[in-house]
């Protein structure tokens, strides 16, 4: 039965999609409380979070070998869908009314991908040896120049830094692809080990430079940029379309706007809080500039009287 296939990737997706979300949330964590990279190398919760990503990475690649790339990488997003409550949660605070309207939109809309991607069983064909190169070397030109404007001097490096990390990972899983499906042992199959590896690490720690400026922005965009690079990897080079004709073409076009809307929704900044009433915070500015200004007028008074 060719659905039982796809069904298996799904549900491998889906628990991968839960480690991968666990370990963002980690090195959100850990990024909040080091300086710089070599200090949360340092620390004993970034490997949990090298672990958790490991055994995602893992389940994705099993997941591969089962599912189309079209279909495995999108649900991918569901990181994001699951890590934000679960950040709110190690945070101590409540996830806003916003951030449930952007995962409702992100799940209508990966739902809609779903409808149009899910076909067929397992794949069937891989990259090639030259391809696998040409789309090594491309992706690595484009994670250059990303990490060189995020280390130039500006406000979006946590951007530049997660797209980039978005790029790798999305390569490493089209990679990652041809070992599961490509048996085999040859140079060839070493060669893309090595790069899918390589581009794995990259993106892991891309990643946690990018979580450094927060989790909402960066993951969503991570999350997006990831499955968009290994869908168009799978749809230019190994012949995976949409279903239903020009229909699916417009139902997934629908789909990724909703989609694309969650995730902004989702990477919106949380409103400050407000002040406790008889807090510090909560005292009127002008009385206290008034209180701090009368005081040395009369001490000064005093003085003067004494002398």
């Amino acid at each position: 039965m060719t659905s039982s296939p796809v069904l298996l990737a799904v549900a491998l997706s889906l628990v991968s999609a839960l480690c991968y979300a666990m370990a963002a949330v980690v090195q959100e964590r850990t990024a909040a409380g080091t300086a710089n990279l070599r200090d949360a190398l340092a620390r004993g919760s970034w490997w949990g979070a090298v672990l958790l990503n490991a055994g995602g990475a893992l389940l994705h690649v099993v997941a591969l070998r089962y599912g189309p790339l079209s279909l495995v990488q999108p649900l991918g997003v569901l990181t994001l869908v699951v890590a934000v409550p679960l950040g709110s949660l190690a945070a101590r605070r409540r996830t806003s009314g916003t951030q449930w309207h952007g995962m409702a939109l992100t799940l209508v809309g990966l739902t809609a991908l779903l409808t149009v991607t899910a076909s067929g069983g397992s794949p069937d064909s891989t990259l090639s040896t030259a391809e696998v190169l040409a789309v090594a070397l491309a992706a690595a030109s484009v994670i250059a120049v990303l990490v060189r404007l995020a280390s130039g001097p500006s406000s979006h490096a946590g951007l530049a830094f997660a797209a980039a990390s978005g790029i790798a990972s999305g390569v490493g899983s089209t990679l990652a692809q041809k070992l599961a499906v490509g048996a085999g042992m040859s140079w060839s199959a070493a060669l893309v080990g090595v790069l899918t590896v390589g581009f794995a690490a990259g993106g892991l720690l891309l990643a946690q430079k990018a979580y450094g400026s927060g989790l909402g922005g960066p993951l969503a965009l991570l999350t997006l940029v990831n499955p968009v690079a290994a869908s168009a990897i799978g749809v230019t080079l190994l012949g995976e379309g949409f279903q239903y004709g020009a229909t699916g073409t417009l139902l997934a076009l629908a789909g990724a706007t909703a989609a694309a809307r969650g995730v902004v929704l989702l990477s919106r900044p949380r409103p400050l809080s407000q002040p406790q009433p008889g807090s510090q915070l909560d005292r009127p500015a002008g009385l206290e500039a008034r209180v701090s200004h009368l005081r040395p007028t009369r001490i000064l008074t005093g003085t003067s009287r004494a002398a």
